[in-house]
Parts: C-alpha cells; structure tokens; sequence
C-alpha cells in the first residue's frame, strides 16, 4: 500500500517532535497510560458547544455482574416531541483506557450537527475487567439503547449507527457483527457503522494471503502516539484470542449482510493497513464503503494537532461520513 507511505505531514512533523514520551501500560495497572492520555486531552480541549442547543442524560444500564453508565445527548429542537436518529458511541484508548468525558464534546457537537441522539457507552476496562467484559458491556447498551428510544428521544427508523474510535472502532465492528445475528434486531435494523482508526485484525493472526499487504505495523513501529510496542501491551491486557473474530473481525468467515460502513485511517499508524483491508473485505462482500485516509500522521492524530489541515479536513469528514450513512451509504 505504498500510496500511503509513511512520509510525515509537514504540519505534523514539527508538533510530533514536541510529544511528551509515551507511558506503556502494563498489566497490573492502567494509571500511568490515563495520565499520558490525559496529557494528550489536555494539550487542546475544545470548548464545549452552547448548552441551550442539547440536554445530557446519565443512565445505567446493567450489565453482567453490575452496571455501567451511558451518557445521552439529545438536541434542543425546540418540538418537546422530536425524534432523532440514534448513533451509540464507543470511545477508544486500547481498552485499557477512556471514559464517558473523553468524547464528551465530539458527541455534543456531533448531536447538534447532525440533530441526533448520541449514547456515550462506559464500557468496563482492562485489565480489570479483560476480554470479553468490554464488548459485553458495550453491547448490553448498545441494545439498551435500542430498546429504550422513547426515553431518549429516538427514532431507529431515522436511523441507527454504531460507532466507535480506535479499540472503541474495534467493538463496534464487532457490535455490528453481533447485531446482524442476533434475532432481537430483526425488527431494529442497524443502518450504518462508523470506525475510526480501527483495530481490525491482531497482529498475531495475519492470514498468510494478506501478510504482504499489512506492512504498517512494521512500517510504523515505532510513531507517536501509538507504537507497536504500545499495541503490544494493550492487547496483553485486553487479553483476547488473536484469531477470536470477536477481537479480530477481519476474520469472520463472511462480512455479508452488514450496514454500511464509513472508515477512516492513518498514514502513520502500524494499525493502518488493517483498516485498509477490512474496507476492502466489506466491499467485496457487497456492503457500500467509504474510506478515508489521512496520510502522514499518525493514530489520533487529530487530539494533540486540532489546528492543521489534516484535523480539519477529519473533522469535516466525520460529520459528512455519519451524514452518508444515515442517508443509507448512498
């Protein structure tokens, strides 16, 4: 995939050069890899959108052994009766990391861009909680959601999106996959998924017939960021089977009968042929795809560098790619 060499943006280059180094995770703690991430956000938080154009709901829903909390987001109209179509949020940070704050102001401006019901999922971490409790989680609010559209305001018939960043990408390639065998949404019909900067395919499991096209992960072993070595740590964490489709979705046998799905990835993230790929794989399965990448910056590039013309051309690209997919991926 040498159309996507991993050349660095010239905006990039000189704000990746300023990065504090990464804190690796391990698997008895997730505090050192919060805070670094915490340095991350706050490097440039964004103002949160004018509060009088959306109204925040905190729910729990139980889960296996608990609960968990989502976050709903719903748009001031100004019809007390409105109904929206729903997008259900999973946020990324290897599944190690992230809470309901981390996307916080995306899913606000998200809301009140595309006038949607937003669901931000507080899925339970590793290593605490290792594989598969996270996806459990996200997927028992994921139906959560669905079952309780006239307590947020929803409509699924406007439509229905799974959506998710990085490991947050990775869950809801797989929620999608569940969804679609699952008979409880034969009557609640996903309409589209969202997955930015994905985790597709464990490095472990490549197929010996796209080993040659997964170069990235050598390529970009060592970025900012997001490194092998970082993956590395956060899938010993995660704990999953390599080869489990559920942890690797680019290997379900068939990908037929999925909603469309809009993709995005990075030049210089060691993750970035997988997401290629799995594109591809969705198109020859028959499922309409849209696929963006951004070459020469690395895996969440977009949070330490909001100003540079690769950010905002992302920005743009998510509300017109969540807009292309409630329109059915046409």
């Amino acid at each position: 995939m040498s159309e996507y060499s991993s050349i660095p943006d010239p905006e990039w280059a000189p704000i990746g050069a300023t990065l504090p180094p990464m804190v690796y995770p391990n698997t008895e703690s997730i505090a050192p890899h919060e805070e670094w991430l915490a340095v991350l956000r706050n490097i440039s938080r964004p103002p949160l959108p004018d509060e009088s154009k959306y109204r925040v709901q905190d729910h729990q829903v139980p889960v296996e052994g608990g609960k968990i909390t989502v976050r709903v987001v719903i748009p001031n109209s100004g019809d007390a009766d409105a109904t929206y179509p729903l997008v259900v949020w999973l946020h990324g940070g290897g599944w190690v990391a992230g809470n309901l704050d981390q996307d916080d102001c995306l899913l606000r401006s998200l809301s009140i861009e595309l006038q949607a019901t937003t669901v931000n999922v507080d899925y339970r971490l590793a290593p605490q909680y290792p594989f598969p409790t996270g996806l459990n989680d996200s997927y028992a609010a994921f139906k959560w959601a669905a079952s309780n559209v006239d307590r947020i305001s929803a409509s699924l018939t406007k439509g229905f999106i799974i959506g998710g960043q990085s490991a947050g990408g990775n869950l809801a390639a797989v929620v999608a996959h569940r969804a679609h065998a699952d008979p409880f949404f034969q009557d609640k019909s996903l309409t589209g998924q969202y997955l930015s900067i994905p985790v597709t395919l464990h490095y472990e499991a490549y197929p010996e017939k796209y080993k040659s096209e997964l170069r990235s992960w050598e390529d970009n072993r060592d970025q900012k960021i997001l490194s092998a070595d970082v993956m590395r740590r956060v899938y010993k964490c995660y704990q999953a089977p390599a080869d489990d489709p559920e942890m690797s979705p680019a290997l379900y046998p068939s990908h037929a009968g999925l909603p469309p799905a809009y993709i995005q990835v990075c030049g210089l993230d060691p993750l970035r042929d997988e997401g290629i790929l799995y594109a591809r794989l969705l198109r020859e399965a028959g499922i309409p795809t849209r696929l963006d990448v951004y070459p020469g910056v690395p895996h969440g590039f977009q949070v330490v560098a909001p100003n540079i013309g690769l950010a905002s051309k992302l920005k743009n690209d998510t509300y017109n790619g969540f807009r292309w997919l409630l329109a059915g991926g046409k």
